[in-house]
């Protein structure tokens, strides 16, 4: 004898579907800054002023990597994501800022990964995709995070000799000495 098939009738329509509204209010703005990065800013500690030479200028010493997955750290700093797509499993507190537009274009990840280019041919183009309007402004935030205090670069790449973090973290600092 088979046994015998429940309805999906029996259940109310509304237990299936969980509401949106509920989950959208907890959401975090991507126009608000989190704790952290409110205390990062200059206007929240003591003594800063803005005609300070030093105020503007980027410390190569301050720009550091992590993987994302990595638990934070104390000397993190602000928490910069440099990701085009939000990674898997991660909750949104664990970052401060997501600078999407300085994580590399699709088609050139996209070469790199299928391997119809080599890492020698990738690191020009993605440092050549910093020139981008867009890339340039999310540029110009992060090097003001930097010069606020300590950043860190965030990426989902397991290795970090290849990943873009290490190139942009190589090129602030390059931009860092030369200025």
């Amino acid at each position: 004898m088979a046994p015998a098939r429940k309805s999906s009738r029996s259940r109310p329509a509304h237990s299936a579907v969980r509401p949106r509204s509920k989950r959208s209010a907890t959401r975090r703005s991507t126009a608000a800054p989190s704790p952290r990065a409110r205390r990062a800013s200059p206007a929240a500690s003591p003594g800063s002023t803005s005609s300070g030479s030093s105020a503007g200028r980027l410390r190569a010493d301050r720009i550091a990597t992590k993987r994302i997955y990595e638990p934070a750290g104390a000397a993190d700093g602000t928490r910069v994501l440099v990701m085009r797509y939000w990674p898997r499993g991660i909750r949104r507190d664990r970052v401060d800022v997501w600078l999407r537009e300085l994580a590399p274009i699709v088609p050139l990840l996209r070469s790199y990964l299928d391997g119809k280019i080599t890492w020698a041919q990738y690191t020009p183009r993605y440092l050549a995709g910093l020139g981008r309007p867009e890339a340039v402004a999310a540029l110009a935030q992060l090097h003001e995070l930097a010069a606020r205090g300590p950043v860190t670069l965030l990426c989902g790449c397991p290795d970090p000799q290849q990943c873009h973090r290490t190139l942009l973290q190589n090129h602030l600092r390059s931009m860092a000495e030369g200025a």
